[in-house]
């Protein structure tokens, strides 16, 4: 039986690149675990992991992490304090009206508890996580294309 997880677990991703590490940051209730992806693509694991927690990170996603530990898909290999300014729930965004074309046309941000509306991104918060749980086919692509917030199609649609 696979190990419960634990805040500040952090795991090995295999990528087409190598691998990349997350760590699970905290658990929000009907969302689940957040995990904040950390920087760099590695041949080899690096031997400590702990000094990689205190970088930036790449991005944030809810993600079914027990679920992926227990399937095996992701293993954990360690387990970090979660820095201190990683440790507050982020702001998140959200797309509202979302056209045929795909294009949004309206945003709400979420703070975890309470959400309110924006009709246009600012800089700041076309960096906010966006909101979803993804499966981890969607984090491993994310990660290999090094996508961020930021260079989302959608947030730079509904930025031009």
């Amino acid at each position: 039986m696979a190990r419960r997880i634990r805040i500040g677990d952090i795991i090995e991703i295999a990528t087409k690149g190598g691998l990349a590490y997350a760590q699970y940051v905290l658990k929000k209730e009907r969302w689940g675990p957040l995990i904040r992806i950390l920087p760099g693509v590695f041949y080899e694991r690096p031997h400590n992991l702990c000094e990689l927690v205190a970088e930036k990170k790449k991005f944030v996603t809810f993600f079914p992490l027990q679920a992926a530990v227990n399937r095996n898909v992701f293993e954990v290999v360690a387990n970090c304090d979660v820095p201190k300014h990683t440790s507050e729930f982020p702001l998140f965004r959200d797309a509202v009206h979302i056209d045929r074309q795909g294009r949004v046309h309206n945003w709400v941000i979420w703070d975890g508890e309470r959400s309110w509306p924006v009709d246009k991104l600012t800089r700041e918060q076309a960096s906010f996580p966006i909101r979803a749980v993804w499966n981890d086919t969607l984090l491993i692509e994310r990660i290999e294309n090094g996508w961020t917030p930021e260079t989302d199609r959608r947030t730079l649609e509904s930025m031009a």
